[in-house]
C-alpha cells in the first residue's frame, strides 16, 4: 500500500495558505464585537406573519455571541497546532512572517530573523515546504479545499 501525496500548484497553495493565515491574524488582532439585544420599544410599523411563530431575540443573540467566539478560538487553535507541527525553520518563518501583528517583509525574515541568515532561494524553498505541509494539514481539518490547488495535467507536463 503506497500513499500518494498530491501535486499542488505552488502559487495557488501559497495564496490559499496565506489567506488562512491572514484570517488567523485578523481573528487574533481584532476584538470580537458582541451583539446586543434591543430592549427598547420600537414605534415603527411592523407587519406580522403567522401568529403561531414565536421568536426569542435574546436567545439568538446569546447563541450567536457564544458560537462565533468559540468558532474563532477553535480556528486560531487549529492554526497554532498546525504551525507547531512544522520543522523549526518552517515554524520560525511562518510565525515571524505571517502570524505576528505587524507586517514583516520576506527580506527582513531571511536576513535578520534566521540565524545564520539564509539566501532568498533557500527562504523560498523553506516557505514552499511549509505551505505544502500546512495545506495538507488544513485540508484534513476542512479549512482549505484541495481541489483548486491540485496541479493540472498540463502544468505537471510543463514541470517535467
Amino acid at each position: 500500500m503506497e500513499l500518494m501525496l498530491p501535486e499542488l500548484d505552488r502559487r495557488k497553495t501559497q495564496t490559499a495558505v496565506e489567506a488562512a493565515l491572514e484570517k488567523y491574524r485578523i481573528y487574533k488582532t481584532i476584538a470580537f464585537e458582541e451583539r446586543e439585544v434591543m430592549v427598547t420599544a420600537s414605534y415603527a410599523e411592523r407587519f406580522h406573519g403567522a401568529t403561531n411563530v414565536t421568536g426569542d431575540s435574546t436567545a439568538r443573540t446569546a447563541i450567536y455571541n457564544v458560537d462565533v467566539q468559540r468558532a474563532r478560538q477553535a480556528y486560531c487553535d487549529t492554526i497554532d497546532f498546525v504551525v507547531s507541527r512544522l520543522s523549526e525553520k518552517e515554524r520560525v518563518l511562518v510565525r515571524e512572517r505571517y502570524l505576528k501583528d505587524d507586517d514583516v517583509f520576506d527580506y527582513k525574515v531571511y536576513n535578520h530573523v534566521f540565524d545564520p541568515p539564509v539566501s532568498k532561494d533557500t527562504y523560498t524553498k523553506i516557505r514552499t515546504r511549509a505551505f505544502y505541509k500546512m495545506a495538507l494539514a488544513l485540508s484534513d481539518r476542512g479549512l482549505i479545499n484541495m481541489e483548486p490547488l491540485s496541479a493540472s495535467r498540463k502544468e505537471r507536463q510543463k514541470l517535467g
